[in-house]
């Protein structure tokens, strides 16, 4: 494999392989853990307040779905819908969806990615969802919830993609409480074209267009081929498609 590094890197960059958030509407991608005020309120400031229609989606863990509901509304949240089936048929009908046309947030709750994966990419639930980020809306996630974002599914099993918020990319969490700092390294290295993003609990990166920032006290780990993985702290902000950190702020 080190001996294919320096080609596979070569024709990362030769492809165009660039990672990029929504042009108009916002992720906050959480590293999982209890969330803490900082996050909550980005998230509802950039659905446009804690009135607006937000719909929750516990799809990723169903059997604690009203432990997840009454989190986010112990958050501010006062104009809530849930939506979840496991059932592809019912995800892919304009019924189920009906509720994502005038939302303003999504937020999907922690579990197993894959059930999310499952239920939902290649249906009309998917294509709602990116309808709703490119008309300026908002989609937060924790643990699950920020894996499934990625393009590429990491801890899905069988499963290896995921719904492409974040394109070129792969997200794992619960990052320096789990000891999961080398998760990734293997996975960016046999994928050079992907940006490696480690979340840690309590933390998350808010992402738009070409650059995203870290809220929360704890960190983020940015892995790219053929370089170790290094740390940014609430404040930092990161360059996607240059995959560097941006300064002189």
């Amino acid at each position: 494999m080190k001996r294919c590094l320096p080609m596979l890197l070569f024709l990362a960059v030769a492809f165009g392989a660039a990672t990029h958030g929504p042009d108009h509407g916002w992720l906050v991608i959480i590293g999982g853990g209890q969330i803490g005020p900082e996050v909550w309120d980005r998230f509802f400031a950039l659905a446009g307040g804690k009135d607006q229609p937000i719909v929750l989606i516990p799809t990723a863990n169903d059997a604690h779905q009203d432990k997840a509901l009454e989190t986010i509304r112990q958050a501010g949240a006062t104009n809530l819908t849930v939506l979840h089936t496991r059932d592809r048929k019912m995800a892919d009908s304009e019924a189920f969806v009906a509720p994502l046309h005038n939302a303003r947030g999504v937020y999907f709750s922690g579990g197993w990615q894959r059930r999310l994966a499952d239920a939902y990419l290649g249906t009309r639930t998917e294509r709602e969802l990116h309808a709703l980020l490119d008309r300026g809306g908002v989609i937060g996630g924790s643990s699950a919830g920020a894996s499934i974002m990625g393009s590429f599914l990491v801890g899905g099993g069988s499963r290896i993609k995921g719904m492409g918020f974040l394109t070129d990319s792969a997200i794992n969490q619960h990052l320096l409480t789990r000891h999961r700092e080398q998760r990734l390294v293997p996975v960016i290295n046999q994928r050079p074209q992907l940006l490696g993003i480690g979340l840690d609990e309590r933390t998350a990166i808010v992402v738009h267009g070409s650059q995203f920032e870290v809220i929360g006290p704890s960190k983020v780990a940015i892995y790219t081929a053929g370089h170790p993985y290094y740390f940014l702290q609430a404040g930092d902000r990161f360059d996607l498609a240059k995959r560097a950190v941006v300064t002189g702020r």
